[in-house]
Parts: structure tokens; sequence; C-alpha cells
């Protein structure tokens, strides 16, 4: 799968890319991950890119042209001489539907995935008539730019994409990512004791259908007292 990352500050990506799971998915060729400087697209002669609103405010805005430009010339890159996709385009932007999990899974269906950062006061309307972008919030707030948001996107579904984690299967124990879509269980490692805290005697047992049946109900019960919102009225007949 690709990223393609439309920045202002593609210095920021450096360290993040360069850890964890996703540097090593990037390295077994299973991610690839190009971030894009708007500034190239500007035609002021000192790269200039935003500029005061029409009919007051405060802030500047981020000028059409270049943004679109960047966009418009990223959808049309070839590597190797091959003509890319052009992907699909998304804004990081608080106005766009919430990124939740079904929408990552939605996304990990893409084969590339062009990231547009806003900054500032955001973009000229314009760029959004032009280009019709996805727009994805991560959550509702505001950030001081949508580097981070792209960060937290390309975590998210990198974490779906079949080789990334140890085990495949990792995924689908996470919370949101269950049948019923419910918090994730409790987890217990070594020690079993510590501080008076034990680990709970069925995770000792080796009866695997009884570890399964007590996940489920930790599962509900958890999502139950931290995320209700998560439930239908037919949950509690579920978790028995």
């Amino acid at each position: 799968m690709r990223f393609d990352i439309l920045t202002l500050f593609p210095p920021l990506f450096e360290s993040y890319l360069g850890q964890s799971l996703l540097a090593k998915a990037i390295e077994a060729g299973l991610v690839q991950v190009a971030t894009h400087d708007i500034r190239n697209w500007s035609q002021d002669k000192h790269k200039k890119v935003d500029d005061r609103p029409f009919g007051g405010g405060p802030g500047m805005v981020l000028q059409a042209p270049p943004v679109v430009e960047c966009a418009l010339a990223v959808q049309r890159l070839t590597e190797e001489g091959r003509q890319l996709s052009p992907g699909h385009l998304v804004v990081l932007s608080p106005r766009g539907r919430t990124l939740n999990q079904a929408v990552v899974q939605e996304l990990a269906g893409h084969q590339r995935l062009v990231l547009l950062c806003g900054r500032y006061e955001g973009f000229d309307e314009r760029v959004f008539d032009i280009l019709k972008p996805d727009e994805i919030s991560i959550g509702d707030y505001v950030l001081n730019g949508g580097e981070v948001a792209a960060m937290v996107l390309i975590d998210a579904v990198i974490r779906l994409i079949p080789g990334v984690l140890g085990d495949d299967a990792s995924s689908l124990a996470d919370s949101f990512s269950t049948g019923e879509g419910w918090l994730e269980f409790a987890q217990y490692t070594r020690p079993r004791e510590y501080r008076g805290h034990e680990v709970p005697e069925v995770l000792l047992s080796g009866n695997h259908e009884q570890i399964a049946r007590w996940r489920r109900e930790q599962s509900y019960l958890t999502t139950r007292r931290r995320r209700a919102d998560l439930l239908n009225p037919n949950d509690d007949h579920k978790a028995d």
C-alpha cells in the first residue's frame, strides 16, 4: 500500500517513518510512504502559499492554486515508467467524517491514499470544490495542522495490511474490531502476581473454551462500563 503525504512540513514525518512497525513495513516493501512539499507548487518567488481571507478575519488561508496543483501532480505520478493509480484523496479536516474502525477498514481497501494536510485557518474552499476529496476528522477538536492526524490515520490503516503485524490475528481482537465492535478484553502477562494483584485463574487453566468465554464476557463488561454507546439492546444476551 502507498501513502502520499502533501504537507508544508515534510521534516515532521522523518522520525515517525523511521520507527517501529511502520519502519519495518516500509523496509519489507509492504508499505510505501512519500512526502511532498506543497510549497514546491507555489508560483511566488518566496514560495508563499497563504494569504489573508477575503471578507476579513484572523489568520491566513492556504491558497487554492498551489494546493490543487500539488494534489493533481501527485495523483499523476509515475513509478518506474508506470502510471500509478490516482489513489483516494483524503483531506484531514475537523469538519470531515469521524475516523473510526469502520472507516479505517474502508481506507485499508485502497491501494493508494493521498493525504492532504492543512495549516493555519484551513484551505480556500475552491480546493474542495475542485478536488472533491474525502474529508476525515480524527476527533472533535482542532490541531495546529493535519500532519499529526495523517500519522494517526496511517498508523490505524497499516495494522490491517497483511504482514505488518507479527500475527495478523492481533488486529481482530482490537477494540472496535470484534464482530460486535466492543472494546478489547483485559490482557495479562508475567509475573502472575504483582503488588497483590493476581492474574485471573481462568487464563492459567489451559481451557481454551473457558478462556474464550471469559474474554468475551470481559469485553462486554468493559464496553458496558466505559462505552455503553457502542452496545445495542441485544448485547446483554450476546455476552452470555
